[in-house]
């Protein structure tokens, strides 16, 4: 990173960002810039120094990097810029900085000269006064004026051995290069603006840069709105050398969002009138948030203190107690029967909603038994008749029947949706595969289509530097594709719905398996058996689920593609956990990837919202998919319907789904059709073994030797046919029309010699007019092709790869 160059582009206009946009209240977060213990002077005090002293400054500083002919190019360019500031009142050269009106935003150097050269040569006059510490720009005064390496360049002034190792340790980090240039324009920002060496740039300080960025639209990379911020990846690399002191975050976005509330915040979001009201409010939720989660904490403030008793105060101002009289219940309930802007729309989770007002109510009648000085006053009868509640029940069954519904219309659909993202993956790899060997500009086929490799400037001075992005352009449809980005999106879109299907788990979960979720146990035969360890999502138990093959092959590429070059383990990050708001422990989590923000762990709202965009793909081409989506928590119940549905006992079907109560597991199951039809075989078993033992005799040498001979035929060229003993081919030998061809992923070869001669007959055919021979090589060629795509995915691509499982040490 040394010799790269970093484009600093001007912004014209400074729009304030709303912080109403984040799901965190950045009004809410201080910080202040850092303060220079002493000021970095790398040329000695030039605050008021002469023009040609300046000068001289700037035409040795870099020309140890430079030839002769820049050092007289800075000279000109550095006395030039000084000549105009010194029309200007003030003592130092930032005082006439300042009254020059420079420092304000939208407000470039370059427009208060006339002519080419002189606005050209006003940029690096600027720069070299910036590196030098003869002024002290703002932020906004920085981002208006165009500069081109401005970070190599001013470290290379500083002679700041701390900025070095910074600059030395970004480039050995596991960022990529977009962000590791991000990284060092965030900090030559931050020491620039607030006029501080590496060594005193505190938390605080890179914070407060942070915010201003995102307050008026600085953040690089950023687009107009967006609630990104700056400073993530420096962050990341600053916290690693130690430069933050002791017990800071480990990332940047600890500090932004907010963390859990106390039951006094919760529940004075929601502002009442009655104190009494209010206190008795968090001593409720005080003694129940032991048996809670935050996440239930805070759904039940919402509900008791927003939908009930502020409603109630609007209904009746001067009520101070829960005594609420018939008429003002009624009032109540029918504000809260419904939702939405014009209260058209029926609240669906009105039972809900009357039950957690009644169970308010019972808990302060039982708690007043046990406590009457404390719980006694406020102890009264419940508004909420019995009968009202009773209706839950059925509430509860049209949900049921809702659900199961939905797991029958999406049940014959995943298999669609499988292929697809298989599809999707393999096309997409393939395409990276065979773009990244064409040089950039150069012209190439790939799957019956024309691309080109792009040469923008851009790719150019990234493959100076390091490895150019592989970036095409389809020439029939002008459409660039990014496509490392497009195999990078392919595949974790398999691997969501793979690991969900195959799993079963929820998808709290699966963003927290880590490579420690991988075991490996050892049967009592010697087998040994690869498991997957579950952390307690939901519930208090920790689980554990045997890998089939296919979800040990998913975990597998899962870790291969994070172990790459010198890197032989997942990357320890921390997650966010948006339900409870905590950070977790650094720790490999599987699920994670690199952004502009730098690394972190998939949110479970981007693996909903790929999954639904998956299911839009498929609706173009499929009308069963229009209207219709997959949630995350859909494969759950799928995977709890093939199990149980297919004959595993539902205990132990409970026991991999993490319920502890096996009627859990009863809701989660939509039975099928096939359920009546596995019954009824099950039946038909039960009256053939009530026939004569006659009717069963061991095999004679002669009908075992037949027995034997029939599966020594069922070898053919492609593969292997799987018609059942005792059975004539029904095609004639025709393999490639039969359904009960197993064709060896070895044979692709021969499949594509075959669909070579059966197109060389086809054109014949039309030649000759031979109608009829046409339709059956057609035919053929269907078949022909549908096997070719069973066989491809039936290989299994890839290579070993190290799990890091653990092992037991030897017993001393």
């Amino acid at each position: 990173m040394a010799d790269s160059t970093l484009r600093h582009r001007r912004i014209d206009h400074f729009p304030a960002q709303s912080g109403k946009r984040l799901k965190h209240d950045v009004s809410k977060l201080v910080a202040a810039p850092s303060t220079a213990r002493s000021a970095p002077r790398p040329y000695g005090d030039l605050s008021e120094a002469g023009v040609e002293d300046i000068a001289d400054c700037a035409a040795v500083a870099w020309e140890t990097v430079t030839h002769s002919s820049g050092r007289k190019t800075r000279r000109i360019a550095t006395r030039r810029v000084l000549t105009y500031l010194a029309q200007f009142p003030g003592k130092t050269w930032q005082d006439r900085w300042v009254a020059s009106g420079l420092d304000d935003p939208g407000n470039p150097l370059r427009e208060r000269f006339d002519y080419g050269p002189h606005k050209t040569q006003s940029a690096l006059g600027l720069r070299c006064l910036i590196c030098l510490r003869v002024i002290q720009p703002s932020l906004r005064a920085v981002r208006s004026n165009d500069f081109v390496g401005l970070a190599e360049q001013f470290r290379h002034v500083q002679g700041d051995k701390r900025l070095d190792e910074f600059f030395a340790a970004e480039s050995a980090s596991a960022h990529s290069l977009g962000q590791q240039r991000t990284s060092l324009f965030d900090v030559t920002l931050a020491l620039i603006t607030q006029g501080i060496a590496l060594e005193d740039l505190t938390p605080e300080g890179l914070l407060h840069y942070s915010l201003e960025c995102h307050r008026y639209g600085l953040t690089r990379g950023a687009s107009p709105g967006s609630s990104r911020f700056a400073g993530h990846s420096a962050w990341e690399t600053l916290h690693g050398m130690e430069v933050f002191p002791a017990g800071t975050p480990q990332q940047l976005r600890a500090v932004l969002v907010s963390g859990q509330k106390s039951v006094t915040e919760l529940v004075d979001s929601y502002p009442i009138r009655c104190g009494g009201v209010r206190q008795l409010f968090i001593d409720y939720l005080e003694r129940r948030r032991t048996e809670l989660d935050y996440s239930a904490l805070t759904g039940l403030a919402q509900l008791l203190v927003s939908v009930f008793w502020q409603k109630i105060e609007e209904i009746a101002p001067e009520q101070a107690d829960f005594s609420l009289s018939t008429d003002v219940y009624q009032k109540w309930r029918e504000e809260v029967s419904f939702v939405g802007k014009e209260r058209d729309q029926p609240r669906r989770t009105l039972d809900s909603l009357l039950l957690q007002v009644r169970g308010f109510y019972l808990d302060l009648q039982s708690w007043a038994l046990e406590e009457p000085e404390r719980w006694g006053v406020w102890a009264v009868p419940c508004p909420v008749p019995r009968h009202e509640v009773r209706s839950a029940r059925s509430g509860r069954r049209r949900a049921k029947e809702r659900t199961d519904n939905r797991i029958r219309e999406r049940q014959p659909l995943l298999p669609t949706l499988v292929e697809h993202v298989e599809e999707k993956h393999r096309k997409s790899r393939a395409l990276l595969h065979a773009a990244a060997a064409i040089p950039l500009g150069e012209e190439f086929t790939h799957a019956g289509r024309s691309y080109r490799r792009t040469n923008s400037r851009a790719d150019q001075a990234k493959a100076r530097h390091s490895k150019a992005p592989v970036r095409v352009e389809d020439l029939a449809t002008g459409e660039a594709i990014h496509a490392e980005g497009a195999e990078e999106d392919a595949f974790w879109d398999w691997a969501y719905v793979e690991t969900l299907r195959l799993s079963g788990v929820r998808i709290e979960e699966l963003v927290e398996l880590t490579q420690l979720s991988i075991r490996q146990y050892q049967r009592p035969n010697g087998e040994v058996v690869a498991l997957l360890v579950i952390a307690p999502s939901k519930t208090d138990r920790e689980r554990v689920i045997p890998m089939s093959a296919e979800l040990f092959h998913v975990i597998a590429s899962v870790i291969r593609r994070h172990i790459t070059g010198e890197r032989r383990s997942v990357p320890l990050t921390q997650r966010y956990d948006a339900h409870e708001r905590q950070w977790s422990a650094s720790m490999p989590f599987l699920f994670q990837r690199g952004s502009r923000g730098g690394r972190g762990v998939i949110s479970p709202n981007t693996i909903a919202n790929r999954i639904r965009t998956l299911c839009r793909e498929l609706a173009d081409s499929n009308p069963a998919f229009a209207g219709l989506a997959f949630a995350p928590h859909d494969f759950r119940r799928l995977f709890a319907t093939e199990i149980v549905n297919n004959g595993l006992p539902i205990h132990i079907g409970a026991a991999l789904l993490g319920h502890l109560n096996i009627e859990t597991t009863g809701g989660y199951v939509a039975v099928f059709n096939e359920d009546v039809v596995r019954h009824y075989q099950e039946y038909l078993a039960r009256r053939r073994a009530v026939r004569p033992v006659e009717e069963y005799r061991s095999a004679t040498s002669d009908e075992w030797d037949e027995f034997q001979e029939h599966f020594d035929r069922r070898k053919v060229e492609l593969g292997n046919c799987a018609r059942p003993y005792g059975t004539p081919c029904q095609h004639e030998h025709a393999c490639l029309r039969c359904p009960m061809l197993q064709v060896n992923p070895k044979m692709l070869s021969r499949l594509n010699e075959l669909e070579e001669d059966l197109e060389t007959r086809r054109k014949q055919a039309e030649t000759e007019g031979w109608l009829g021979e046409i339709e059956g090589i057609d035919l053929t060629l269907q078949f022909l092709r549908e096997k070719r795509k069973q066989a491809q995915r039936s290989e299994q691509p890839g290579r070993s790869v190290d799990l890091g499982i653990p092992s037991f040490l030897p017993r001393p």
